[in-house]
């Protein structure tokens, strides 16, 4: 039987990590996947920290999403990776966009961010992106550890960046790949 252990001094209060790396794992998410990401994003949505997004769309944009997968089935992270193909007419090269990043609160702060984001980056560029780029409400700390940078949202790819809501104060964070 696996179990968890406390987490180092970085996790969230009452954290429990997973025991050992290779015991979790990170894979593409399912269709069937779906009614899990919804449950996942919820206490998210709750605080305003990620959009809401019906079932139904977790369904047609499996394929987009990477997860966290316990060892006992449980998803307890995910995000998602949309491309964004080239616009000649803006001189922009194909780029990708981050959205729907999670992690349970009880797993934050044990690395299991980490792994997403190094799982994304390793599809993003073997899809040939040149750029990545995420928007935060937080403080982005995960993402500037990993060579993120704010930018203009005028430098995101124009559909994604206009969907922005403005009241979300969010920052626009990019990095190469």
């Amino acid at each position: 039987m696996t179990t968890a252990t406390p987490c180092p001094a970085t996790a969230q209060p009452g954290a429990l990590c997973p025991p050992a790396p290779g015991a979790w794992s990170v894979r593409s998410a399912r269709s069937d996947d779906a009614t899990a990401l919804a449950a996942l994003s919820r206490p998210f949505v709750r605080s305003g920290a990620l959009r809401e997004r019906p079932r139904t769309q977790y369904v047609s944009d499996a394929p987009d999403f990477l997860v966290v997968e316990a060892p006992d089935g449980t998803l307890e992270g995910c995000v998602g990776l949309s491309v964004h193909r080239a616009d000649p007419g803006a001189g922009r090269p194909a780029a990708g966009v981050l959205y729907n990043f999670c992690v349970a609160g009880h797993r934050q702060g044990c690395g299991l961010g980490a792994r997403l984001l190094l799982a994304a980056l390793a599809r993003a560029r073997s899809r040939s992106l040149q750029t990545l780029f995420a928007a935060t409400t937080g403080g982005g700390r995960l993402f500037l550890r990993h060579g993120f940078a704010p930018v203009c949202p005028n430098q995101a790819p124009a559909a994604w960046a206009g969907a922005l809501d403005p009241r979300r104060e969010a920052r626009v964070l990019a990095r190469a790949v």
